[in-house]
């Protein structure tokens, strides 16, 4: 198991009904219902996708100062610099703004610092190198909100500065010609959640006027698709119109390195969603910026020369790889360190090594978010200072959590989900302790849990071609609109064997009647870590997709987790639904009781079973469904699973077991017997007699 509770939705069938009536199809219909959309017309305004952005750009506060400077720049033949960021948001963002201003005939310079060697944001040092190459205005893309110093350090050599950011703002803004972002907390604009790309995008609207508000974003939508995801911005409002509209334009953008990207990584043929964007597109323009070069995704992105185009692409490709070795052995190395760590301090996971490349700093965090379930904290040292990249879980916002360490940080700033810092390297010891307090409380007291949401529980009969195409509608998927994640319970794994070089997992799972098959991988996960053997009885979590092989389309189940059944499935349901109908005092026909009755020696089979898993001293908790099929192994033949739930009762009333359940466990005890136990005089057994 990769997580240690599942959170699985439970929709309201009312609702699910309702949708069900209105033509909504069976998946799409319980996926609404479970994020609490109930009727026709709030399934209506959640799947819209519109093409046209509503909301006027000049309801940004300063948007109407940043416009005026620039329209004065271009007029009067300044130069203007353009400071960016090295993450995807932040290349495309002034790759975006650069192509507007040149398209103005505006003599354009670009600066994209570098990671390791520049850091995050504006500094001095950039801003006097772009004032001596002859930069009479910079604007910031996705960067500067927090560059107060560096803001009034332009101001005294002479150096205006236009900033556009969508970070979140900390105390006094700085002191700039125009400070656009939405976050300010004099900004009435009603959307917050644009990327840094997206507030460019607007003020690049602005620049252009209403007349050429739809060739613009015509223009520049799939790069603002790429920065926006990317980013993982939530995907409502106008994020939702930016990236439908984006996704259309992916082929047939005027930035021809897009479409080498495209082809370099075989998505050229292939439906474009926005996962293949997250998981395919953004990691490759992402490796420049890690690995110390964001200027070569920039020059992909800009140049207008297929040949170059090819060639930026590949390298950007073979980057990306270079990339991922690096990661691997980084999050080895922390997986290490982490194993040696007490637990008092394993609430927070803060890492810090002299050796580790800063690039790849963020990813393994978000990669040991998963596993360990809690907030990681990776710090990359030099010298005396240390560079830090944080993700979160279980709704823990980072920045509320610098801000409690704040003194014992030399900067810090980001998202909530994301955020970086800076420390002294006497201080992380300090850090630790309070982070790890502040995590702990955050959690009432306890230990963070790796949980996986689930949206529904599903039958095998849910699952078809036509379903999951339906499941379409939701897209674009990110922040606030996730993929559907399904669980389908109690299935047999028919098979199970490793592929891809034996990196990862594929298995063909079957329901309870073999009516129904389907295929399942599971990336990243082999079979001896999985734990999961051929016809092992597992609860499956995923998301559906279709996959095409040698023209054929079949559906396939992309694995997020699979666990030994702690589920009934639909038959289990019904047979524990019918013993305890007769344990309430119900009388079952003769078909229910026939499928019940035991043998005496059914009853000693199960109870060695009992005696083999439950110690007399203590007792022991077990997952209730695993161990009751582990009791029906014991009883064997047909209809043994419906027995062994009897038994189990049977035992129960004649005190020669106690079981006390709870959320899927059960705690059992075996008692001191007191004289002989005669189980035909329990209450069930007699009733069933009578019939």
């Amino acid at each position: 198991m990769k997580f240690e509770k599942w959170d699985i939705g439970t929709p309201d069938p009312d609702a699910e009904k309702i949708l069900r009536g209105a033509g909504y199809p069976g998946l799409l219909a319980r996926v609404l219902a479970a994020r609490e959309i109930h009727t026709p017309d709030d399934a209506e305004n959640a799947l819209r996708r519109d093409e046209k952005l509503s909301l006027s750009p000049m309801l940004m506060k300063d948007m109407d100062q940043a416009v005026s400077r620039v329209r004065k720049a271009i007029e009067n033949h300044e130069t203007i610099a353009i400071f960016g960021d090295y993450d995807v948001d932040g290349i495309t963002s002034t790759v975006l703004l650069k192509d507007y201003l040149r398209r103005q005939g505006v003599d354009c310079l670009r600066y994209i610092p570098r990671r390791v060697e520049d850091g995050y944001g504006l500094s001095k040092s950039a801003i006097l190198n772009l004032k001596e190459q002859g930069a009479d205005l910079i604007i910031t893309v996705d960067c500067g909100i927090t560059g107060n110093e560096e803001a009034a350090y332009a101001k005294s050599i002479g150096l205006d500065v236009v900033i556009t950011d969508h970070h979140a703002c900390k105390g006094e803004l700085p002191d700039a010609v125009a400070v656009v972002d939405p976050h300010r907390p004099d900004c009435a604009y009603p959307f917050k959640f644009l990327a840094g790309c997206g507030v460019a995008l607007k003020l690049v609207l602005a620049l252009g006027g209403e007349d050429q508000a739809d060739m613009l974003f015509d223009r520049y939508c799939a790069l603002v698709t790429l920065g926006t995801i990317a980013d993982v911005m939530r995907m409502t409002g106008e994020n939702r119109i930016i990236v439908t509209k984006g996704l259309k334009r992916l082929r047939d953008t005027p930035f021809i390195g897009l479409s080498a990207l495209l082809k370099e990584t075989g998505l050229w043929e292939k439906e474009i969603t926005s996962t293949k964007i997250g998981f395919v597109l953004s990691p490759r323009l992402n490796a420049a910026g890690r690995m110390g070069d964001a200027d070569l995704a920039a020059d992909l992105l800009e140049t207008r020369d297929p040949a170059k185009a090819e060639e930026l692409a590949k390298r950007l490709c073979e980057l990306n790889r270079e990339r991922q070795r690096v990661e691997q052995t980084i999050f080895a190395d922390a997986v290490e360190k982490i194993s040696q760590m007490p637990p008092e301090l394993k609430n927070a996971l803060i890492l810090a090594s002299d050796v580790w490349h800063q690039g790849v700093l963020g990813i393994v965090a978000a990669r040991l978010c998963e596993q360990y379930g809690c907030p990681s904290f990776m710090i990359h040292l030099r010298g005396e200072t240390g560079k830090g990249s944080c993700r979160t879980v279980g709704g823990l916002n980072l920045l509320n959590a610098l801000e409690y360490c704040a003194d014992l940080l030399e900067a810090y700033g980001g998202h909530a989900l994301a955020a970086g810092f800076t420390i002294r390297r006497e201080k992380i010891d300090a850090f630790r302790v309070r982070m790890n307090e502040f995590v702990s409380n955050f959690f009432g007291g306890s230990r963070p849990v790796s949980t996986l949401t689930i949206d529904a529980a599903v039958s095998p009969e849910d699952l078809t071609l036509e379903q999951a195409d339906a499941l379409d509608a939701l897209e674009p998927y990110g922040s606030g609109n996730f993929r559907p994640v399904f669980a389908l319970p109690g299935v047999t794994a028919k098979s199970v064997q490793d592929v891809g070089q034996g990196r990862h997992l594929k298995l063909r799972l079957g329901d309870y009647h073999n009516n129904n098959t389907f295929d399942a991988i599971f990336f990243g996960v082999t079979e001896a870590s999985s734990g999961i053997h051929k016809n092992a009885r597992v609860d499956a979590a995923f998301y559906i997709e279709s996959n095409t092989f040698r023209d054929v389309t079949s559906l396939q189940l992309q694995l997020l987790d699979i666990r030994p059944s702690v589920l009934p499935n639909e038959s289990e349901s019904q047979d524990i639904a019918m013993v305890r109908r007769l344990v309430a005092g119900e009388t079952l026909t003769r078909a229910e009781i026939r499928r019940v009755t035991l043998t005496r020696s059914q009853f000693a089979g199960c109870w060695h079973g009992i005696e083999k898993s439950v110690p007399q001293r203590h007792g022991a908790e077990r997952d209730t469904l695993p161990w009751l099929r582990y009791l029906s192994e014991t009883i064997g033949g047909h209809d043994a699973f419906p027995r062994a739930c009897l038994a189990v009762e049977v035992f129960r009333e004649r005190g020669l077991i106690a079981v006390r359940e709870t959320e899927g466990k059960s705690f059992v005890t075996r008692p001191p017997r007191k004289g002989k136990v005669i189980l035909d005089d329990c209450p069930y057994l007699k009733r069933m007699k009578l019939k």
